[in-house]
């Protein structure tokens, strides 16, 4: 006789679900079909990130190598041109030789290296993509589940099949940072061209404009604000997922704090927090006084 729950019987109780058997089975072909693919195109695979390793180590050498004044001076130069704000240049030093004091110059160099490299591919990836999501309601419809998917699935869960097809290492890392970070650079360009005064495009198409004319010389200039939060919010985001991509290989200030987790090192965790909290700050002030800027310069020579 069939057991019951809630007055119903247990077929209506228990999901059906395939069987352990069928599940083991599935489970076996997927992944050695998988691995089968990855050996296949291995070399190729090697080949196509072999450019990503070269920049990122080439740029850790040149921060790491080159002595630490020059490296801060060079930041505090960087900072100056794109915000012209001294608050932000001192707050900036000072956040920096706070770094050095507590001897995490070298691994914060690391960690800036990452960053900068990700941030860039992804404002390379992202910048065009967005641009074709502004300009097909189809490109938008195919693309946006998709950066739906890669916002809301736990990036340990993409760490597997980015480790099984690029191994353990750097470049798997600034992958698996890519992929966190460039659905907001896609989402606010997209965004920001889509904002833009339809008045204005009418404007632009009375003069003749072509679609390249109109895209440079009126759509990206005004979604310019809105595009540079896009950059902002992804260097944030790659700073947030820098702990996360030490465990397949990165090194820096998330290996620190993924030490200090594993061995319940409040001090170390706290110092190596605060120093990306430190760059996160940096960047945010940085990237969003430079849009400002951009900003007020396009209106002024409109005026």
């Amino acid at each position: 006789m069939a057991t019951q729950c809630w007055g119903l019987p247990a077929a209506l109780c228990d999901f059906p679900s395939l069987d352990n058997a069928t599940l083991r089975t599935m489970r076996k072909n997927i992944d050695g079909g998988f691995r089968d693919i990855v050996r296949t195109w291995s070399e190729a695979i090697d080949a196509a990130t072999a450019p990503l390793q070269i920049f990122l180590n080439t740029l850790e050498k040149a921060f790491t190598g080159a002595p630490w004044i020059v490296v801060l001076v060079v930041l505090m130069a960087v900072v100056w041109l794109a915000s012209r704000n001294w608050r932000t240049v001192v707050g900036t030093a000072i956040a920096m030789c706070g770094i050095g004091y507590f001897g995490l110059w070298e691994d914060t160099m690391v960690t800036l290296a990452m960053v900068t490299v990700c941030t860039i591919v992804a404002v390379i990836i992202g910048l065009p993509v967005g641009i074709l999501a502004a300009r097909s309601d189809r490109v938008q419809a195919f693309v946006t589940p998709v950066l739906d998917v890669m916002q809301t699935l736990p990036s340990f869960v993409y760490l597997i099949p980015v480790v099984v097809i690029f191994g353990i290492g750097k470049v798997p890392g600034l992958i698996a940072v890519v992929i966190y970070a460039v659905p907001p650079m896609i989402r606010l360009t997209n965004l920001g061209i889509r904002l833009v005064d339809k008045e204005v495009i009418e404007a632009a198409d009375a003069f003749g404009s072509s679609r390249r004319q109109k895209l440079w010389g009126v759509q990206l200039p005004l979604a310019l604000p809105t595009i540079m939060t896009g950059v902002n919010q992804t260097i944030m985001m790659s700073l947030a997922m820098v702990v996360v991509a030490s465990m397949v290989g990165v090194g820096g200030l998330g290996k620190n704090v993924l030490q200090a987790i594993n061995n319940q090192f409040f001090t170390v965790g706290f110092l190596n927090g605060f120093a990306l909290v430190a760059i996160a700050i940096i960047f945010d002030r940085t990237s969003q006084a430079f849009g400002k800027r951009l900003q007020k310069h396009r209106e002024a020579g409109h005026d």
